[in-house]
Order: structure tokens, then sequence, then C-alpha cells
């Protein structure tokens, strides 16, 4: 049976640690894996996207392998074709399937249907590929990540979500500040084997409270546009900058899933400053994505 990576629960703490590792070793060698060589990944596309349709084609290039690309409109599924009938074609031409979807129903109907691994590209519940970069970010700057406490400070969305899944399963404390009808849900259950920690809080201040990082997102993301003035006015005092910065650990750095609003979520000091991490988040999104495609579809 195919082993997929929908929200990120689906790896024990021992297969993230080890998957970490290996994101280490590619990034310091690239070139070093040719486990898809000869074979094909789809990635399918219902969304528009920069850092997830370029790291995952330059990730499956470096491991010898192609993308197929596959755009929305390009799809008998824009035509009425069943979710299931394109799973069934897709598994006897590929060797995996990455979905990015605006319906968290798509990439479930499409795993269950599929006989090759299927990875959660981003839906409107989670981004669990995200998540693996900003561990591999943290795994860079501290080396161990057990009880590094990380606050995120916005929207409980999906980024919120798949860092508090996969941060608490690699043993991180998952701080997350939010203001009232945007929080995280407080009951999340945690992945089965957890090491970390969860807590939910209204006020940055105290999430920031000895956290080694502090992340945020964008306070309008794409399917927010019609309450885009509300959002805005509602996360006004969630803004990542070097004020919020100094509230935390010494030597703290922001960290940014990007695309970025400078002067709402985030401040041009620091998303430009040297007290940041964000593009180096940008660039691990390759390396991690690739030590996934080796752990679900890599040849022996």
């Amino acid at each position: 049976m195919a082993r997929h990576f929908l929200t990120g629960a689906e790896l024990t703490a021992a297969q993230l640690d080890a998957l970490l590792d290996r994101a280490l070793e590619l990034k310091r060698a690239p070139l070093s894996s040719r486990a898809l060589e000869g074979r094909s990944v789809g990635l399918v596309f219902q969304q528009p996207s920069t850092r997830t349709r370029v790291s995952f084609e330059v990730g499956i290039g470096e491991l010898g392998g192609r993308a197929v690309v596959l755009r929305a409109d390009e799809l008998q599924l824009s035509r009425g074709e069943a979710l299931r009938d394109t799973a069934i074609v897709l598994s006897r031409h590929l060797v995996a399937l990455g979905v990015r979807s605006d319906a968290d129903e798509t990439v479930h109907e499409l795993a269950a249907h599929s006989a090759i691994p299927v990875i959660n590209m981003l839906t409107p519940s989670h981004h669990p590929c995200q998540a693996l970069a900003d561990l591999l970010t943290l795994r860079e700057a501290y080396g161990s990540l057990a009880g590094v406490r990380v606050a995120y400070v916005g929207d409980g969305n999906n980024v919120a979500r798949s860092l508090a899944l996969l941060g608490t399963l690699a043993g991180v404390h998952v701080a997350i500040a939010s203001p009232p009808g945007y929080a995280l849900e407080a009951d999340l259950a945690l992945p089965a084997g957890a090491r970390g920690a969860l807590s939910v809080h209204s006020a940055p201040l105290e999430a920031v409270q000895g956290a080694r990082a502090v992340y945020t997102d964008v306070w309008v993301s794409m399917g927010d546009e019609q309450s885009a003035a509300a959002r805005r006015a509602a996360l006004d005092g969630y803004r990542l900058d070097d004020a919020l910065l100094d509230a935390a650990a010494p030597g703290a750095f922001a960290m940014h899933d990007l695309p970025a609003h400078p002067g709402e979520e985030i401040s041009a000091e620091v998303l430009y400053g040297d007290r940041q991490r964000i593009w180096e988040q940008a660039e691990n999104r390759r390396h991690a994505q690739k030590a996934l495609l080796e752990l679900l579809a890599g040849s022996s």
C-alpha cells in the first residue's frame, strides 16, 4: 500500500528525524542522489505557486527524475472526470503525485484511490512540506530540536497547524498567538509519538517569551480576499517586527513561509534584515522535499 504525506502525522518521530538528517546531507551535496533516475513525479497545481513549484521541479530533477506539471485547466478534472479515475490513471504512469489544491477533500480522495504516494503540497488545512523546511531551518540553526521554543504569531491557519503537528513530533515547543476568531483549535490532536508541546495564546508577547524563532504568515491568504479588511483589522497587533523579536530569547530569528507583505504581518526591516532566516527557509523547501521523495518514492 502506498504511503502518503497528507498532514505530516503519517510520519513517526524516528522517520522525521531521519528525513531531516537526510535533507541536511542532500543540501551539502545536492546532486549526490539519483533516487528518481528515469522516473516521473506528477505535480498538480489547482492554485498559483512559486516556491512549491520551483522547489519540487528542481528537486525532482536533481534526484534524476522528471517533473510532470499538471495545471487544473489542463486536466480532464476541469470537465468533470472523477478524482478516482484520475488517480487510477496517474498511478500507472508516475511514482508519486504532489497536489496543491483549494480543497482538502481533493487530496484525500486522490490518495484513497492512488497506488502511488500522494503528497500534500498545500491545502486550506495543511501545509506539511513547508513545515519540513521550517524544521530543517531550525535544525541548521540549533542542532537538536528537543525543547526549542518557536512562536508563531498571526492567523492560526494551515501553516500554523502544520508547524504544530510536525514541530511537536520533532520535539519543538510550538507557541501560537492569534486574535479571537483566528486561533488554531486548542484541542488539535497531536501526532502519535509527539515529543514536544503546543500552547495557544492570545497575546504575542506571551508566545514569544523564551522563543528562539518567531514565525508569521500573511494576514490574507488565497481564498480570504472577501474578508481582507476584517482580517487586517483583527491581526493588526500581530506584526513581526524588531520590538517583538527583542522580547524573544537572545539571538532569536524571524521566519516566514512567503510570500510576504512588508508593513502588514512583518516589517520590511525584519524581512530584509539580518535577524531572519526566511530566505534560507525558502531554499530548504527543495532539500526537505527531496528527502521526502526519497522516503516515499525513491528506488532501492
